[in-house]
């Protein structure tokens, strides 16, 4: 390897260098949720999002996601955690969605688990994502109440508005560790004001 080359990669690399950092340092970039990213960006992304989830989640041990158990006892937690960013059947907007960029994936209108497998929903919903808004639900929800939402959103692509607010109304909103105390409904979640099921505020879902 010659010297010129050398002193040439060494001037290539600073040149970049002082060009990404005053990208930085000037704040060129906008990180606005309003200002979309490149289309080149946004598959970037995905491709770095995908990859990460599939080889974190590939270990994991699908448990039966069948029994109509797992989707009552879902429901609630689905309607107090989930809904108000992903949306429900009946349930058409909402200030989170709109105002949330990525936007999250509409569960009921196609169905996820066809794109993205079992043990990866249940890895996103327990670990969250960054930069998306997706929290980490694993911190406060037992992996049997994370694998219990799996199952509900395999569901939910033909439920009708009414039967997802049934479903919904049927029990209480639950953690199974730390938050609320295990077991114990969020406060005030027995309270119909609390519900997305129940009649929405207008100024906030039109």
């Amino acid at each position: 390897m010659s010297i010129k080359f050398i002193k040439l990669s060494f001037i290539g690399f600073v040149a970049i260098s002082s060009v990404a950092g005053l990208f930085i340092w000037l704040g060129v970039f906008n990180v606005a949720a309003t200002e979309k990213h490149w289309d080149a960006t946004t598959s970037l992304l995905e491709v770095i999002r995908d990859r990460s989830i599939s080889t974190r989640s590939r270990k994991l041990t699908v448990p039966d996601l069948t029994g109509s158990g797992r989707v009552a006892r879902a429901a609630p937690n689905y309607d107090a955690m989930c809904a108000q960013c992903h949306l429900a059947p009946g349930v058409e907007k909402s200030e989170l969605y709109e105002g949330l960029y990525p936007q999250p994936p509409v569960f009921y209108k196609r169905n996820q688990l066809s794109t993205r497998k079992p043990h990866e929903t249940f890895w996103v919903i327990k670990n969250g994502l960054k930069l998306t808004g997706m929290p980490a639900w694993g911190i406060y929800n037992s992996d049997e109440q994370i694998w219990d939402i799996v199952a509900f959103i395999s569901s939910l692509e033909n439920m009708t508005p009414e039967q997802y607010q049934k479903l919904a109304a049927a029990g209480e909103h639950e953690h199974a560790k730390g938050g609320h105390g295990k077991g114990e409904p969020a406060a005030g979640n027995s309270d119909k004001s609390h519900r997305l099921t129940s009649e929405p505020d207008k100024g906030h879902h039109k």
